[in-house]
């Protein structure tokens, strides 16, 4: 049967282009009835496509709701292997993409869309979610798939051996159609539709565990009204970690509803009109009253973050067994820092220090001996300093971005960087961008970054257009006066080392009073690190060799500071692992 034919309103068929070129197909039903109300889109559950989420469409009965539905990469009708994509978080860039594009051909406002999202797309939703933090007027999930049961003992473990014996392959889902549904008509269009995508990338199913742990872990980032429905009798996923995320949500807005004897397929269930009727009820309820924004900015004060840096930053008792194993980490750190050129360097400079980080870009392991060599490609591969060097090609590939911006809004090409630390990425993007800055000002408040910042500008041959000078980056006055006027503002890596959120203020404040309209802010955040306990417990700081206690900050408290200093974000980067943002913002008019 055709989609047309599963519902009564007209379908439309089109195709977005992403990221890396690829062209996705999805589908659109415009409202019926009158001007449009909002939109809802429809995220898909694994090996599925948008046609199975096609009856939705009526049966929420939103005649003034624009309805809109994609084929993820490698199901349905978008192209690629079945199953497959490069990876899970390339999958939930497609997501923003994907946003971004309903915007300019649709004109479709994130605070005017609704998502609902089931199982595996209820997953890339929540991630998209915590890690570029859209402000959508609300989201319902519908058995996400955060915990897959796989009923092999040790399968996870023995994807990823086969995966590191063998390479990426592709897993059969294991689930028959009677498992999903008690739908008679769904089972049988389940078992006979030639778009059902069985196979699954192992690639993809260890990187949905993976951002799945993330974000139940880190569910409180996560702020917009959201509605949680669990499948009562499901066998394809666990409930536990759909409650610990919902018990965790940061969202002051939210309800969620245990649908008892409900298989997985919960929006495909025979008796699914009650579970229809909640959705329909809270988009309904959503779209009543105004957007509903929470504000972060006092997240320094209160909140999470806040308490998780201050149990991290609270002295373990020596003779307590994490107090041991922690005192012996740092002994072991202590004892390696003269084999490990990496580990020597954050011992004399601190780990968070421009000379650590320069050496990170590196990545050339240095040490005494083979031996010392060895640790030290392993300090290089430690999972947050993999995570610096994607953040330093993010940081030049948004630097070309906005310098390119600058000039085509008619600005002249003025970089300055308030923080450079020694300043390579900044000099890398320059000497590979196709457009020349007029002027490159690098500051610093350390003495050694200066001076060999200063040092790395001359072996890039650019002293005629870059400077570097000693300044303070939270010094609001210091930076209004930054001469000659910059247009293009970069803040890398500062931020993150500082929990006080009325330093970045005053740093904020003062870039904004010094940038013209269409001017452009680059800047990083960090709304996750898989490693905080070994660097509060174990590594030391630039700052008088203290420990490095550091206060994540959610993507949403980073974009609201930004946006209260009279910037607006255009576009976002984030690692694979989750770890390190990369944003470009815009300076809006006075």
């Amino acid at each position: 049967m055709s989609v047309a034919a599963l519902t009564r309103r007209p379908v439309q068929e089109h195709q977005f282009k992403t990221h890396d070129g690829v062209d996705l197909f999805y589908r659109h039903w415009p409202a019926t009835d009158g001007p449009r109300r909002g939109v809802v889109v429809l995220f898909h559950r694994g090996h599925e496509h948008s046609g199975r989420m096609a009856h939705l469409v009526d049966e929420l009965d939103l005649p003034g709701f624009d309805f809109f539905a994609w084929d993820a990469r490698g199901h349905g009708r978008s192209p690629g292997a079945r199953g497959f994509s490069p990876s899970f978080g390339t999958s939930v860039r497609d997501i923003q993409t994907f946003m971004a594009h309903l915007g300019a051909d649709h004109q479709v406002r994130p605070e005017d869309t609704y998502v609902v999202a089931q199982s595996v797309g209820a997953v890339l939703v929540s991630t998209w979610l915590h890690d570029y933090a859209p402000q959508v007027r609300g989201v319902t999930l519908a058995s996400p798939a955060f915990k897959v049961k796989l009923y092999v003992p040790f399968a996870r473990t023995g994807i990823k051996l086969m995966m590191a014996l063998r390479g990426n392959f592709f897993v059969n889902s294991y689930v028959k159609a009677k498992f999903l549904t008690h739908d008679p008509e769904r089972i049988a269009s389940y078992d006979t539709d030639p778009l059902i995508t069985r196979p699954i990338s192992s690639n993809i199913l260890l990187g949905l565990y993976e951002a799945a742990e993330r974000v139940v872990a880190d569910a409180g980032a996560i702020t917009v009204p959201l509605q949680l429905l669990i499948s009562g009798a499901d066998w394809v996923v666990h409930a536990k970690p759909q409650h610990q995320f919902f018990e965790r949500l940061g969202s002051p807005v939210k309800e969620c509803h245990e649908l008892p004897g409900f298989y997985h397929d919960t929006l495909g269930e025979r008796d699914r009109a009650p579970a229809v009727a909640k959705i329909r009820t809270f988009i309904e309820q959503r779209f009543a009253e105004a957007p509903r924004v929470v504000d972060v900015r006092d997240a320094h004060e209160r909140g999470f973050t806040f308490d998780e840096s201050r149990a991290l930053a609270e002295p373990l008792s020596p003779l307590s067994p994490r107090g041991i194993y922690w005192n012996t980490t740092r002994a072991s750190l202590k004892w390696a820092a003269p084999l490990s050129k990496g580990l020597q360097i954050g011992r004399d400079t601190g780990h968070d220090s421009g000379s650590t980080l320069d050496y990170v870009y590196r990545n050339t392991p240095q040490g005494a001996g083979p031996i010392g060599r060895l640790m030290d490609r392993q300090y290089l591969n430690s999972i947050g300093w993999r995570g610096i060097r994607q953040r330093k090609v993010h940081v030049e590939e948004l630097l070309q971005l906005a310098m390119q911006t600058t000039r085509d809004n008619g600005l002249p090409l003025n970089l300055i960087d308030i923080a450079a630390g020694h300043g390579r990425y900044v000099l890398d993007a320059v000497n590979q961008s196709p457009i020349q800055p007029d002027s490159v000002r690098l500051r610093d408040y350390s003495d050694i970054n200066v001076r060999d910042g200063a040092t790395l500008i001359v072996s890039r041959g650019l002293q005629e257009i870059a400077t570097f000078e000693k300044a303070d980056a939270f010094d609001r006055a210091s930076l209004a006066r930054a001469k000659p006027t910059p247009t293009v503002a970069v803040v890398s890596g500062l931020y993150e080392l500082f929990p006080d959120n009325a330093m970045l203020e005053r740093s904020l404040a003062g870039l904004a009073d010094a940038m013209p309209a269409g001017g452009c802010l680059v800047y990083t955040g960090q709304p996750w690190h898989p490693q905080l306990e070994l660097i509060a417990r174990a590594l030391t700081s630039h700052r008088d060799g203290v420990a490095w206690v550091m206060r994540r900050r959610t993507q949403q408290e980073m974009d609201q500071l930004v946006a209260a200093a009279g910037f607006r974000k255009v576009t976002q980067r984030i690692d694979e692992w989750g770890i390190f943002t990369v944003s470009m913002a815009v300076r809006e008019p006075r």
